[in-house]
């Protein structure tokens, strides 16, 4: 079932039956043709992009502009996240090659990418953080690797190259607070990557959330509303405030299938904050060998079932079929 914004409220919709089901289906179908049938399937109910998104980002745009630094701090505090990401990076991305990376934000990424020489096109839905972006880069003159588009990761149909090598989507579907826009989005980037190409995306855990806001905003916890809406939707209530951060948590069951249905192996499923809840200080403060090598635990032990939903963000890689 797909729930679909109808009028302020939220209507049923059957999925048709599964592409495995369909006459003259291969057993094991392609992406193009898992895309297709989703693609197909969208554009019946009329969610596909343009004046069909399902739901107005403006608010998000307002808070990034409002302080186009606040990603680049974010990673600084949570250092084991950005460490682990750039060791799935470093073991699944192609040695060379074209990447495209939805939710560039103001290249903490982007610039080392482009160091290591892959060809970058690199967007995101706020021109003020791509500006940041194309400074750091200006500063290491790489601005001829890299192609920045302001769009928004529902349409990318500024985009025109199909046949990249990676994409990195690691951001974007955790502000995507509908079912149908992730779907949009994902299926976006799977039609820019070649076949067999790596997608590395990345999500909030629903769960893994809780011991940052039991210490940040303990009072949430006296909205029993908003806290039950969070537990069954991921998200907060439909007629609060659209302020601050607002964003979707996913279950760690959710993740996977939604790549499969659009065509994508799953290789991985990670933990890049195992183990730490809302500590992030006691592994920011390691240094040197200690650092490594709990890093090298906390690799090892990132794709274990009783890790993944415990952290805050969690790193899907993929491959398109």
């Amino acid at each position: 079932m797909i729930r679909l914004d109808r009028a302020g409220g939220y209507a049923m919709i059957h999925k048709p039956s599964s592409l495995a089901e369909r006459p003259g289906a291969h057993k094991n179908p392609t992406g193009t043709e898992c895309l297709n049938f989703v693609t197909e399937f969208l554009d019946t109910v009329g969610v596909i992009r343009g004046d069909n998104m399902a739901d107005d980002l403006s608010d998000i745009i307002d808070h990034y502009s409002s302080d186009p630094e606040m990603e680049r701090q974010r990673l600084v505090r949570h250092q084991l996240e950005h460490d682990l990401t750039w060791r799935y990076l470093d073991n699944y991305l192609p040695a060379r090659g074209s990447v495209l990376e939805v939710g560039a934000a103001t290249g903490v990424y982007t610039v080392e990418l482009a160091k290591r020489g892959y060809n970058l096109t690199s967007v995101d839905l706020v021109a003020a953080l791509l500006d940041e972006c194309r400074k750091s880069l200006a500063a290491k003159s790489l601005e001829e690797q890299v192609n920045l588009v302001v769009a928004d990761a529902r349409d990318l149909s500024q985009v025109a190259e199909r046949e990249f090598d990676a994409a990195l989507i690691m951001g974007p579907l955790y502000h995507l607070v509908q079912e149908e826009d992730r779907i949009t989005a994902l299926s976006e980037v799977s039609n820019r990557l070649r076949e067999g190409g790596i997608i590395f995306s990345t999500f909030i855990s629903r769960y893994g959330i809780m011991g940052d806001v039991m210490k940040a905003i303990p009072n949430w916890i006296e909205d029993q509303t908003g806290v039950q809406f969070l537990l069954e939707h991921g998200r907060k209530p439909d007629h609060y405030p659209k302020e601050g951060f607002r964003g979707y948590f996913a279950t760690v069951s959710e993740i996977a299938p939604l790549h499969e249905e659009l065509g994508f192996e799953s290789m991985v499923l990670a933990a890049v904050e195992p183990a730490i809840s809302a500590d992030d200080e006691s592994y920011n403060r390691l240094q040197g060998k200690q650092r490594r090598l709990w890093l090298n635990l906390l690799y090892k032990i990132s794709t274990d079932e009783s890790t993944i939903g415990a952290s805050r963000h969690l790193l899907y890689i993929g491959r398109k079929r």
